[in-house]
């Protein structure tokens, strides 16, 4: 379980703290800010498009070689993209040509490093039984979270003297370098005693990215399952314009755009706002502070509201977008750091209770035999926020600060009128998957 568990966190850290000195390597490269955006956007769309066919391979290949492949291209795009860095911020190349170069590196983790969290995913699941499996993956799932609180913490600390904003990147590389032969080396082979499978994972972009842990019900061999339910129907493939999951979709779409947007803004905002734009290097700590603030906000919203209150996917999903609407108002109108970590912090745990409400309202939808193609399409909603929205974001706040803000205030209102006239109440949505949106 350390291994495993050291593996989420690796991927998950190694990710939120190169974000939180992407912005000022941005700034010292003198280019556009909407290039540091759009140099996620080629690995984003490689995530979406290959976890899937790496969350099956993983059922065939072993659950441990994908791992290692997923930790192999952690470790060895990280150093390509710092390499890269380190040079084009000593002149080496001009700022255009390094982000270019560094968005070629990020897709190496693009298309390779989804074979890992599945994989980790479904080798909990096959050595565990059903009555420890929820405890296990919990686990897993909270080195994820526990990464994106140190990844912001750690980078201001990992800019070293001779390496600068690229340190970071460095080292990480090398603890993943680590914790790759360390995989290889004490981790037993696969010899699963149950039948499972991992389910697919949007690519750790930010602080507020939700996993999707496998869940009891429907994981297993078919055996295990209860008696399969008619397809909706009586199709074979559930359909992105399935008319009882369309509500859920919107909702998840217009709300994922809204955080994405949030999140592409927020490095430059505080670079602005601060007024660090002539000593970039000082940002980083900031950011880091920041972001890490939004990662708390959203582990009390997942780990502690949602448990502790009972909400269910439709109220969770309402709470989440209204304080959205609320922590946007200090963000843009905040003269300092404390107001705009706070703003941003009831924005993150807003979108800590949107996420989950998102994910089991579409997994209630559905019936039991659909729950993996509508894990799939639920993944995907939330990948395809991040190809393109950041950029598009990052544009208007360039333009006019107050475009970006409003754009996110209407997603977020209109997610809320979604929930509010097309979404039924909690209490009139069926049972077979309620405790899964409480837990």
């Amino acid at each position: 379980m350390a291994l495993l568990f050291a593996v989420m966190l690796t991927t998950a850290a190694g990710n939120t703290a190169m974000q939180s000195v992407m912005p000022s390597i941005g700034t010292h490269l003198g280019i556009a800010d909407v290039w540091v955006s759009l140099a996620y956007s080629w690995s984003a769309l490689l995530w979406m498009l290959l976890a899937p066919f790496w969350a099956r391979r993983s059922d065939r290949r072993g659950r441990k070689a994908m791992m290692s492949l997923g930790m192999a291209a952690f470790a060895l795009s990280f150093a390509l993209c710092g390499t890269v860095l380190f040079f084009g911020l000593r002149g080496a190349f001009t700022g255009l040509s390094t982000i270019l170069l560094f968005a070629l590196a990020r897709s190496l983790y693009g298309g390779f490093g989804s074979a890992a969290p599945p994989a980790v995913q479904a080798y909990v699941a096959s050595r565990t039984s059903r009555e420890e499996r929820t405890k296990a993956l919990s686990m897993v799932s909270s080195s994820f979270g526990l990464g994106t609180v140190l990844g912001p913490a750690l980078a201001p600390l990992l800019i070293l003297p001779g390496i600068g904003l690229v340190g970071p990147f460095a080292i990480f590389a090398l603890f993943a370098v680590g914790v790759l032969v360390l995989l290889r080396m004490r981790l037993p082979d696969d010899d699963p005693r149950f039948s499972a499978r991992g389910e697919i994972m949007e690519e750790p972009f930010s602080p507020s990215s939700n996993p999707r842990i496998v869940e009891d019900d429907p994981d297993g061999s078919p055996d295990e399952l209860p008696e399969a339910e008619p397809l909706h129907g009586g199709a074979d493939r559930l359909r992105w314009s399935d008319p009882r999951m369309r509500a859920w979709l919107w909702t998840g779409t217009l709300g994922g755009q809204a955080q994405s947007i949030l999140l592409g803004v927020i490095g430059f905002l505080l670079l602005d706002r601060l007024g660090l734009r002539h000593q970039p290097d000082a940002a980083a700590g900031p950011i880091g502070l920041v972001l890490m603030c939004g990662a708390v906000a959203t582990l009390l919203a997942q780990w502690g509201l949602i448990p502790t209150l009972g909400l269910g996917p439709r109220t969770s999903t309402l709470w989440g977008m209204g304080l959205c609407c609320v922590g946007v108002v200090p963000i843009a109108l905040g003269p300092d750091l404390h107001t705009i970590a706070t703003g941003f912090a009831i924005c993150s745990l807003g979108f800590g209770l949107f996420r989950p409400g998102f994910t089991s309202g579409a997994s209630l939808a559905v019936t039991r035999r659909e729950q993996g193609q509508s894990a799939g399409i639920v993944a995907a909603v939330n990948g395809s926020a991040y190809i393109v929205t950041p950029a598009i974001g990052v544009f208007l706040y360039n333009h006019s600060a107050w475009l970006a803000w409003v754009l996110v205030e209407v997603l977020a209102l209109s997610v809320l009128a979604i929930c509010l006239f097309a979404i039924r109440p909690d209490e009139a949505m069926p049972s077979h998957g309620r405790s899964r949106s409480r837990r």
